[in-house]
C-alpha cells in the first residue's frame, strides 16, 4: 500500500467524518494505542479492513505531533506474536501487512489485517479470554461478539450433533404414526432396511434414525414426525411477519404488523404453513398462456417454499440457538428468510451457487430427503445442492433479481425482490402499445428491457431458461408490433421520448433527446464516487435498479478503464472508483 492509496483513504475518512467498516485510524502517539487489538480482532474476525496509525480522527485525521512510527510497528510486531510468544498479545492472529506513507508530508502506518481463514476464528485477546477479548466490525465501531457467535465461529466445520440426540420425555408414542409408516414404506426397499424384518418395527425405527439404541425419540424425528413438535421445542417454528413499511420499525406507522402466524407443527406441515402465510400477502398478476389467462404471484411459490425448507434444513439447532424460530418477513418490496446460524462448512455467499451441498445437520437431512410430502410426490428437500441454482433461474425467468444472500456470523438472511408496485405500472403503460395480452415470457422481456441497457437473445435465454428460436420469434413479434425495435443484435423498447419521460421506470438513466439506447452508463458513473469506494449493492440503490442489471455494465466500464475496482471479482471487499477524467 502505497501513499497515493493511503491519500484515497483518508480522503475518504475526511469525507465521511468518522471510520468506516474497512479502515480505522489510531493516534497512538509515542506509543501503539492498547485499543488496537480490539480492531485487529474485529477485522479478522469480520472481513479484513485496515489500520492507519498515526492519524487523529478528532482533529480530521490529520498526522499526530510526536508519532514514533519505528517504535509503533515494533510494538504491533511484537503485539502479533512475531516477536515471540512471550509478548503475543492475540490467540489465532491474523495474517497482516505493514507499509509506511506521508499523509500531508507526515509518516504514518498503515497494516492491512487479513480475514482468517474459516476454522481460525476467532482471533480474541488473549489476556481477556474468548468471551470478553473477540470482536466483529459494524460499521465504524468495534463489537464484543456474542456466545452465539463464538459458538459458529468455532463449529464452522464441525457437523452438528443435536438432530441425533434424544429428547427428554418424548415417548414414540409423540410421533404421527401415518408419517412414520411412510417413512417407512419410501425406506423399505433400501439398503437402510436390508435384513430388517417387515414385523420388526423397532429395528425399522433404529435403522432409519427414529430412536436411539435406548428407546428414545431422536431430534431430528420429533421435527419431522412429531404430533405437535413444539410442546417439547416451543421456539422452533416459522415465524411469518408482514411488515407495513420497508423497515421494521418506523416512525410515522402506528401498525406493526399486517399480519402475523406462527406456523407449528412438523417441519413439512410448517413450511406448507408459511408459504400460504406469504403469498396470501403477495400480489398477483395475470398473463396469458395459451388460449387462456394464468395468474401469477409476484415470487413464484416454487422459490418461497424452496427458500423456507432450506432455512430449516441448514439452521443451527444447538441448545444457544433453539429460542430462535425460523423468521420470513414481509416487506412491501421484498421477502426476506433468517435462519438462525452462520454459514457452515466453509460454505460462502460467493461459494453458494457451486452446487456443493454440505449440511451441518446430517441426520434431520437423512429424513427429510426421504419423507415423502402428504399432498404429492417429492419429499421436503432434494438436499442435491441444486436448490440455490433452481431459485435463481426461477427468479430470472420472471424477471426478477437473484436470491440475495447476507451472511452474518450467526445467522443468514435470504432477500427474495418483489415486484411491488413495477407490475401495475408496467401493465398499465404496456397496454398503450398491445393490442392483445401479453404471455409471461414477453411481459418479462419487457420489463427487463426496461432495466437492462438493451436486450439480446444470450441475455433473454440466460433470464427466461428458453429456447434460443423461441427467444426470436417472439422479439420478432413484438418488433412486428413496434413495442420493441432491434438496433443489430439488441432490441429496445420503442416507446418514443414521451412515453420514457411518463414511465417510471424508464424515465430513470434514459436519454429523451432522440429515442435512442439507454444511457445507463451516464447514471452509473455519476453514482460512482471517485475517492469513496462503493459496493454494488450501494451503486445499485443509489441509482434505483438491480444488482444482477448493473453488473454486466460495472464489469464492462472497469474493462473500459472507466471504473476502478478495489479487489478481485469473487471478493466480498470488492468495491468500485470512478477513474479520474
Amino acid at each position: 500500500m502505497d501513499s497515493r492509496d493511503v491519500d484515497a483513504l483518508v480522503s475518504r475518512l475526511r469525507a465521511l467524518g468518522r471510520d468506516d467498516e474497512q479502515v480505522e485510524a489510531k493516534s497512538c502517539g509515542p506509543r501503539l494505542s492498547t485499543d488496537v487489538w480490539e480492531s485487529v480482532s474485529a477485522f479478522a474476525n469480520t472481513e479484513g479492513g485496515i489500520l492507519l496509525l498515526g492519524l487523529d480522527e478528532r482533529e480530521g485525521f490529520a498526522p499526530v505531533r510526536g508519532f514514533d512510527l519505528d517504535r509503533t510497528l515494533s510494538q504491533f510486531v511484537e503485539g502479533i506474536g512475531d516477536g515471540g510468544i512471550a509478548g503475543a498479545k492475540l490467540t489465532n492472529p491474523p495474517r497482516y501487512r505493514a507499509s509506511t506513507a506521508l499523509v500531508d508530508g507526515s509518516a504514518v502506518l498503515a497494516v492491512e489485517i487479513s480475514e482468517n481463514p474459516i476454522g481460525t476464528k476467532p482471533c480474541f485477546i488473549s489476556a481477556r479470554s474468548m468471551n470478553g477479548g473477540a470482536f466483529k466490525r459494524v460499521g465504524d465501531k468495534d463489537i464484543r461478539l456474542s456466545s452465539t457467535e463464538i459458538f459458529e465461529m468455532q463449529m464452522a466445520m464441525t457437523p452438528s450433533e443435536t438432530d441425533r440426540e434424544v429428547v427428554p420425555e418424548v415417548e414414540v408414542d409423540d410421533l404421527d404414526e401415518a408419517l412414520v409408516d411412510r417413512y417407512i414404506a419410501a425406506n423399505a426397499d433400501s439398503r437402510a432396511l436390508a435384513g430388517v424384518s417387515r414385523d420388526d418395527r423397532h429395528a425399522a425405527l433404529r435403522r432409519l434414525n427414529i430412536i436411539a439404541p435406548g428407546g428414545g425419540v431422536r431430534f431430528a424425528a420429533l421435527l419431522t414426525m412429531g404430533r405437535y413438535p413444539q410442546q417439547y421445542l416451543p421456539q422452533l417454528m416459522i415465524d411469518v411477519a408482514v411488515h407495513p413499511t420497508p423497515d421494521r420499525a418506523s416512525a410515522g406507522s402506528t401498525t406493526r404488523f399486517l399480519d402475523r402466524q406462527l406456523c407449528e407443527g412438523p417441519l413439512a406441515d410448517a413450511v406448507d404453513a408459511a408459504v400460504h402465510a406469504v403469498t396470501r400477502n403477495l400480489r398477483t398478476y395475470s398473463t396469458i398462456e395459451g388460449s387462456g389467462r394464468v395468474d401469477q404471484l409476484e415470487i413464484p411459490r416454487e422459490v418461497l417454499r424452496e427458500g423456507i425448507a432450506n432455512a430449516v434444513l441448514h439452521r443451527e439447532y444447538h441448545a444457544l440457538f433453539q429460542g430462535q424460530p425460523v423468521s420470513v418477513d414481509v416487506f412491501p418490496d421484498r421477502v426476506e428468510i433468517t435462519s438462525p446460524g452462520a454459514l457452515w462448512g466453509g460454505k460462502t455467499v460467493e461459494t453458494l451457487t457451486d452446487g456443493q451441498s454440505r449440511c451441518r445437520n446430517q441426520t434431520l437431512l437423512q429424513i427429510l430427503r426421504k419423507l415423502p410430502l402428504s399432498d404429492g410426490p417429492g419429499a421436503v428437500v432434494e438436499g442435491n445442492g441444486s436448490g440455490i441454482a433452481f431459485m435463481t433461474h426461477q427468479m430470472s425467468a420472471h424477471a426478477l433479481p437473484e436470491p440475495g444472500f447476507r451472511a452474518l456470523p450467526d445467522s443468514v438472511v435470504l432477500t427474495l425482490a418483489r415486484h411491488a408496485v413495477e407490475i401495475p405500472d408496467n401493465r398499465e403503460w404496456l397496454s398503450q402499445f398491445a393490442d392483445r395480452g401479453l404471455s409471461r415470457h414477453e411481459l418479462s422481456t419487457l420489463m427487463l428491457a426496461m432495466s437492462l441497457p438493451g436486450v439480446s437473445v444470450q441475455v433473454l435465454r440466460d433470464f427466461l431458461q428458453i429456447d434460443s428460436d423461441e427467444i426470436r420469434q417472439m422479439l420478432t413479434n413484438l418488433e412486428e408490433e413496434r413495442i420493441l425495435r432491434r438496433d443489430g443484435d439488441v432490441w429496445w423498447i420503442a416507446d418514443g421520448a414521451a412515453a420514457r419521460r411518463d414511465h417510471p421506470v424508464l424515465a430513470r438513466g434514459r436519454d429523451d433527446s432522440d429515442g435512442g439506447p439507454p444511457r445507463g452508463d451516464d447514471a452509473l458513473l455519476a453514482a460512482i464516487s471517485p475517492t469513496i469506494p462503493r459496493s454494488v449493492h450501494e451503486i445499485a440503490e443509489a441509482t434505483g435498479r438491480t444488482v444482477a442489471a448493473i453488473r454486466p455494465v460495472l464489469r464492462r466500464l472497469v474493462a473500459d478503464g472507466h471504473v476502478t475496482a478495489t479487489a478481485p471479482p469473487t471478493s466480498r471487499n470488492r468495491r468500485y472508483l470512478r477513474a479520474s477524467d
